[in-house]
């Protein structure tokens, strides 16, 4: 409850002289953001769009240093890619009643990793984290393959280009948090 009292602060509003209590989620310090981002496997990644940001779901991995990501090689995601690597990525995790959750937004610039063993490397990471989780076969279709054809097919044929998230600055990294108290897992 002391935490919560600690949040909250008062703002004047306008110049009527009012005040209102605000609350102010609590931000997750580098362990905790790092760590929400270990445990998850989907991502946002917002390009610079046109006229307006461009928001697009990704499957990916976290080596602990980098995200990777698996991009097919068509639609608009690619074509914001090459006019502008700049994104922001954003991670979320959350219990089905939203009284606890936690998301982190990483600007950065997205590089095409263009060495074959790291693309190789981190394909195989992928099938990796697609068979722990147990996920579906039908992710292989936001992958650039068809749900019937075995998963290996990602180790053994390009059809997608591999991203890595670089040039962040811890700095700009905003991760928030909120929990109602319990320890309840986040694991849902």
């Amino acid at each position: 409850m002391i935490n919560l009292l600690i949040a909250m602060c008062e703002t004047r509003i306008g110049d009527c002289g009012d005040f209102m209590k605000v609350f102010k989620m609590p931000q997750m310090d580098k362990s905790e953001y790092d760590m929400l981002v270990k445990e998850e496997h989907i991502c946002r990644i917002a390009f610079k769009g046109e006229s307006h940001p461009y928001i697009a779901p990704f499957l990916y991995i976290f080596d602990g240093k980098f995200m990777y990501f698996l991009s097919t090689k068509y639609g608009k995601k690619l074509q914001h890619f090459r006019r502008n690597p700049f994104v922001t990525v954003e991670v979320e995790k959350y219990t089905p009643d939203l009284s606890n959750f936690a998301f982190v937004a990483i600007p950065g610039r997205l590089e095409e990793v263009q060495d074959p063993e790291i693309k190789n490397a981190v394909r195989k990471k992928f099938v990796e984290m697609i068979e722990r989780k147990s996920l579906s076969s039908n992710v292989l279709s936001a992958l650039g393959y068809s749900p019937d054809e075995p998963i290996d097919s990602l180790l053994t044929e390009e059809r997608n280009s591999v991203w890595k998230l670089a040039g962040v600055n811890s700095g700009e990294i905003l991760g928030l948090k909120h929990s109602d108290g319990a320890t309840v897992s986040m694991n849902a």
